[in-house]
């Protein structure tokens, strides 16, 4: 008797150890520095993309479009590495036909784009483990600034 609950035991707890590892493969496990970000379903500017699992702060933003000119800030805050965030950009805008103009590093990550008729630049400044990202959308300027006739001193 004392031996059917010891097999018994046994049993059910291999095939508790089995089922717990049948879901988890090695391909599924992804190195935290390998793995890359997704964008959102959802988008506020549906050609710019912003990375799973990044926060809107709707109090902190807004966005105005009229006749084909679209204005925006956009405020997110969310947890990942400030590099990733960096390259899902510089990898994500050009499929939105975006074309960097350049990037500015210096502890918070500037980038600037630009197309046809509109610049973006997002700013992403990490604190801790979070990140807070805005989104700035504009028309380009069509005015050039006049040359003055005498240096500005």
């Amino acid at each position: 008797m004392r031996n059917n609950i010891l097999v018994i035991a046994l049993f059910g707890c291999s095939v508790i150890g089995l089922c717990s590892c049948a879901g988890v493969s090695r391909k599924d496990v992804v190195p935290k520095e390998e793995s890359s970000l997704e964008p959102q379903a959802m988008l506020k500017f549906s050609d710019i993309p912003t990375p799973v699992g990044f926060k809107f702060l709707a109090e902190d933003s807004y966005t105005f479009e009229s006749a084909g000119i679209r204005v925006g800030v956009l405020r997110y805050q969310g947890k990942a590495d400030v590099e990733q965030v960096v390259n899902f950009y510089k990898d994500q805008m050009p499929l939105y036909n975006w074309n960097l103009l350049n990037a500015i590093e210096y502890g918070e990550r500037l980038l600037n784009f630009e197309r046809e008729q509109e610049t973006c630049i997002i700013n992403l400044s990490p604190k801790g483990k979070h990140i807070s990202l805005t989104i700035s959308l504009g028309p380009k300027s069509g005015i050039r600034p006049k040359k003055a006739d005498k240096p500005v001193k």
